[in-house]
């Protein structure tokens, strides 16, 4: 399974919010630092505000925040709300699967799917971003204790 572009995208731009706390900076400063087009950047933070992830304000002293339930809710229910939790294959499309009617891997895809979620529900943003390690400190824009 491979997350889509926008999932990718928006875990960046929480796990950068999560570790400059306090700066407030804008979705133009964060496409940025995560290296990616701030038209897919500003996309991805306005989904994030709906679901309640992010808050962003306008003018002197805006700029995006994660909010408390980005911070410590659970990235399993993240990742399915950005992801959809849809079948992995296509068996109903256009045209349909043949197989579909007797076919078992649409059952075993959807439950490796789930265990593959369910692997996440434990962890938050506020614990991927913990005592980063290496080359990672740099690029979330925080420096090395010494």
């Amino acid at each position: 399974m491979r997350l889509t572009k926008g999932t990718d995208i928006a875990l960046r731009i929480a796990m950068r919010l999560a570790v400059v706390e306090g700066q407030n900076p804008t979705t133009r400063e964060v496409a940025a630092a995560v290296e990616v087009p701030y038209t897919h950047a500003a996309k991805v933070v306005s989904r994030l505000q709906h679901l309640g992830v992010v808050e962003a304000r306008r003018g002197s002293g805006g700029g995006l925040t994660l909010t408390m339930a980005g911070r410590t809710g659970s990235l399993g229910r993240l990742v399915r709300d950005l992801e959809g939790v849809g079948d992995v294959v296509g068996c109903e499309d256009d045209p349909p699967c043949p197989l579909r009617a007797a076919c078992r891997l649409r059952g075993a895809l959807h439950n490796a799917q789930e265990a593959f979620f369910q692997s996440l529900d434990p962890l938050s943003i506020e614990q991927l971003v913990a005592a980063p390690t290496g080359p990672v400190l740099l690029a979330l824009g925080t420096r090395p204790a010494d």
